[in-house]
């Protein structure tokens, strides 16, 4: 099993932006901003989700959304705020909003072929 990192841009909806380096993680729903990236972009939670790590705890963290652009897509996504700790992770949701898969292989992102149906 591979690791894949990528950069991105998330910003807000006046404009303040902010360069990530995101862990791609195939198994989570929500990408995860750090605490000081979100609170740099000023970031409001609209709601609190509960999540289930991989040993069965239990976590609660506030959700919000923001823009987030990879190469030359620049699209809007649900987000988690991060607590003291939380690294940035780059869910499935995201990659979808993006047109993106990752390629369990040899582990690069792909454009997604897109179905309408």
């Amino acid at each position: 099993m591979g690791i894949t990192f990528v950069k991105a841009i998330v910003s807000n909806d006046a404009g303040t932006e902010e360069e990530v380096r995101f862990l791609v993680d195939s198994g989570a729903s929500y990408t995860l901003l750090p605490l000081a990236v979100w609170q740099h972009l000023e970031l409001k939670p609209d709601s609190i989700e509960e999540f289930s790590l991989a040993d069965g705890t239990l976590l609660r963290r506030n959700r919000s959304e923001c823009r987030i652009q990879w190469d030359q897509m620049v699209r809007h996504t649900p987000v988690i705020l991060g607590e003291e700790g939380d690294e940035a992770l780059l869910g499935v949701r995201t990659l979808e909003v993006l047109g993106l898969v990752l390629n369990p292989f040899n582990r690069p992102l792909h454009p997604m072929r897109m179905l309408l149906a």
